[in-house]
């Protein structure tokens, strides 16, 4: 049985902007739509790329993200309760990596899930969930 995956900002912005990790987000995006296994992102990390793009291309585009690209993926929106907050402050506090991807790691770790990432922050903590590579 395929596992499920967890898309981090880094992976996302990489698929937007046909960067580097492109062509293996789309293919698991694609898997994913046939599959019925949909990819998991953590709020926190949708929200990390509509700022980031934001920053970069402007609120129509940051807008365009969420209310048109994002709302045609196989992605689903993971919802963070007090105790995945507080999940992922204890490997913030334990771990050099942004807060942002601490969500990444604490969704990925409760869904048994695969962070797909380039972020090279992740092999911190590579130990503790599984990553495939971008």
């Amino acid at each position: 049985m395929k596992r499920k995956r967890v898309l981090d900002s880094y992976a996302m912005l990489a698929y937007l902007n046909k960067e580097k990790g492109f062509d293996s987000v789309r293919q698991a995006l694609s898997d994913a739509q046939s599959s019925g296994i949909n990819i998991l992102m953590n709020q926190i990390n949708v929200g990390e790329t509509f700022y980031i793009l934001y920053r970069k291309r402007g609120k129509d585009k940051a807008n365009y993200f969420l209310e048109t690209i994002l709302a045609g993926l196989p992605i689903v929106h993971v919802a963070n309760t007090f105790d995945l907050v507080i999940e992922a402050a204890l490997i913030k506090a334990g771990y050099p990596i942004s807060f942002a991807d601490c969500f990444s790691v604490c969704t990925a770790a409760r869904e048994n899930a695969v962070i797909m990432t380039g972020d090279p922050e992740f092999r911190r903590v590579e130990h503790l969930v599984d990553i495939e590579w971008i």
